[in-house]
């Protein structure tokens, strides 16, 4: 399973400032207006992200244990250019240090390595090939 599917910690860190132009107000695959607030007359922001404690308003977490944007096809540009840890072979300080803030650890390259497994053979037959598998729990 991707690891943002079990983190969602960036999205309690930063304040997500993007331009006004990326609002559905102008484009209409755009963010949601009623989920944005003015941070000055060029920029909009997420809100839950403009004062503390941040926690952007389209997060459903529970921070370490699952995470979804409500809005991950419509997110701003900002959310689009965070990376995960080592998810493109590098590390991403903006998640190492969310990731820590939350007391979990940095990502690894051992984080990627569900990609290259083989199929389980466990795998429920009804299981379409795109459902993220669940990884085994240890004994």
């Amino acid at each position: 399973m991707h690891p943002c599917l079990r983190c969602g910690a960036c999205c309690t860190q930063f304040r997500v400032a993007f331009h006004w132009m990326e609002s559905d107000a102008v484009n209409p695959d755009g963010v949601p207006d009623e989920l944005t607030e003015t941070l000055d007359p060029h920029r909009l922001c997420m809100r839950g992200t403009y004062s503390e404690p941040v926690r952007c308003v389209a997060l459903d977490a529970r921070i370490g244990e699952y995470s979804r944007c409500t809005i991950h096809p419509r997110r701003p540009s900002v959310c689009r250019e965070v990376e995960a840890s080592w998810e493109f072979g590098r590390a991403s300080s903006q998640c190492d240090r969310s990731r820590i803030a939350h007391g979990m650890p940095a990502l690894t390259p051992a984080d990627w390595r569900w990609r290259d497994a083989p199929a389980n053979d466990n795998e429920h037959p009804d299981d379409s090939p795109n459902s993220p598998s669940v990884p085994p729990v240890a004994a």
